[in-house]
């Protein structure tokens, strides 16, 4: 294993068996890459995380890798159409209303929802069918070091050191290692040691939904919406209010639609870390809250006592703050005698993470292996050409989505009721102005839904719409008050 060629186009290894790294061994597999493995720390592509249960909204971006490896098609099969959007609001009362959101734009490329655990094994499906020889997966296996190893001339070797099941120890010297190992990537860590500069170091910015605290609770399928038994549709989106009014006691029931009616159904609980929910120690207690609060529903007929009992004990996590390195690569050179370099990337959560309030998180990193993917491609594979210029195709737009991910759409969780509001009147007033004067865009969460433009090219319109907003607005308010004050 640790003796492998360094053969061109050979000889790869991926840290992250998610959606990014999955993801990158097809794309180098597709382009004729071999010897590729990959790390997942997961015991397999079926594990079911429960505090994982995301649900992705692939779009055009994301839609970019599918349809270059064959499998845009599934993913339709597979996945919920956001064409026409429905979400059905349900009040403690049990008063009932649907509506359609008129924040997507059917315009544009339909997007498709999908669970993550459903993403990830169309993803290995693909691998197990058609690339079995080129691309090993290991699964319950970690890196738990990453070195340089230098040899003769002033050279280096890559050394990567990797536990399986907690005590079998291996190593690996690839030729070419790739990051997809999340926010905590132990890749990009090890970077920033051997760089001594901050290209390596995530730099941060505030949002209002930073240091949220989540946790996923898995209703049974089909549940039933009230006591009469009126069973919920899966491919139906549904926010459930509480009764309870209290910010600390407040809670909206989140429902995402999925295309499987016989699949659990996730419900992402998100609020302060003061929320009284997260102090709740038992299933009993989680049971007796939520009873409570949601009187419209049969709590007992819909989550199971073992289901609540897991939610309470659960660690949950945090929303981060949006953050991004800005190196992406890095190059060691291994013969002093021809131009040989390992080559280092980062993609995904390695080098922008952030709330999951723009739905980009997995967009953002399908089309980094897309960027990657067009890098080894002008430089036929040559990765002492490729990685730089990759760094230097994606580092504005990796700037451009973690500042909309700041900026777009924050408000969507209850972190202060008179804020959202405020938010959304702005966000609806300066909708209905760009459909009156181009001059003004459309809000950023609208212009998302253009895969033609670049994350770059939003935020640049983004700012000049805010700008023409602030005049227009400035001059709407002064001209009021003057009318007030002649009237006067």
């Amino acid at each position: 294993m640790s003796k492998q060629s360094n053969s061109a186009h050979s000889n790869v290894l991926i840290i992250g068996g998610g959606p990014t790294g999955l993801a990158t061994a097809l794309m180098l597999a597709k382009r004729g890459w071999t010897k590729i493995t990959v790390l997942e720390k997961s015991s397999s592509a079926e594990y079911h995380e429960p505090d994982k249960s995301f649900n992705y909204l692939i779009d055009g971006r994301g839609q970019k890798l599918t349809d270059f490896l064959g499998l845009s098609e599934s993913l339709a099969n597979l996945g919920v159409p956001n064409t026409a959007f429905y979400i059905t609001r349900i009040q403690p009362n049990g008063k009932r209303k649907t509506s359609k959101l008129s924040i997507v734009n059917a315009n544009r490329k339909t997007a498709y929802w999908i669970p993550r655990r459903v993403f990830v094994q169309l993803l290995y499906e693909e691998i197990e069918r058609h690339w079995k020889d080129y691309i090993t997966v290991l699964f319950d296996t970690r890196c738990t070091e990453i070195n340089r190893v230098s040899t003769q001339e002033n050279c280096q070797m890559l050394e990567v050191v990797v536990q399986q099941s907690q005590h079998t120890v291996e190593k690996f010297e690839p030729f070419f290692l790739i990051g997809c190992d999340g926010i905590q990537s132990t890749v990009r860590k090890t970077l920033k040691q051997w760089d001594g500069t901050d290209r390596f170091e995530p730099k941060r910015f505030p949002s209002p939904s930073s240091g949220l605290k989540y946790k996923v609770l898995s209703l049974r399928p089909q549940f039933p919406l009230n006591h009469h038994q009126d069973p919920a549709v899966s491919t139906m989106a549904y926010a459930i209010r509480s009764a309870g009014r209290d910010r600390t006691r407040f809670l909206t029931l989140g429902l995402l639609p999925i295309k499987d009616d016989a699949a659990s159904r996730p419900v992402n609980i998100i609020n302060q870390p003061d929320h009284q929910i997260w102090s709740l120690k038992t299933g009993e207690q989680v049971l007796q809250f939520l009873e409570q609060d949601f009187p419209q529903l049969p709590i007992r007929q819909i989550l199971s006592i073992d289901e609540a009992d897991r939610f309470a004990k659960s660690e949950g996590g945090v929303f981060p703050s949006p953050q991004f390195c800005s190196g992406l690569h890095c190059l060691l050179k291994q013969r002093a005698s021809e131009t040989m370099f390992a080559g280092i990337v980062l993609l995904g959560d390695a080098i922008h993470c952030f709330p999951p309030d723009i739905g980009q998180g997995v967009n953002a990193a399908l089309e980094d292996v897309v960027v990657l993917n067009d890098a080894l491609c002008q430089a036929q594979n040559d990765l002492t050409q490729a990685l730089p210029q990759y760094e230097e195709l994606r580092a504005l737009d990796v700037v451009a989505v973690v500042r909309l991910a700041q900026t777009a759409a924050p408000y969507q969780y209850n972190q202060s009721r008179w804020q959202a509001r405020l938010w959304f009147i702005q966000f609806f007033l300066r909708l209905g102005i760009s459909r009156l004067l181009p001059v003004v865009s459309p809000p950023a969460f609208f212009l998302l839904q253009n895969q033609q433009l670049s994350y770059r090219e939003i935020w640049d319109q983004e700012q000049r719409g805010s700008q023409v907003f602030r005049v227009l607005s400035i001059a709407l308010i002064s001209g009021l008050l003057v009318t007030a004050l002649i009237n006067f």
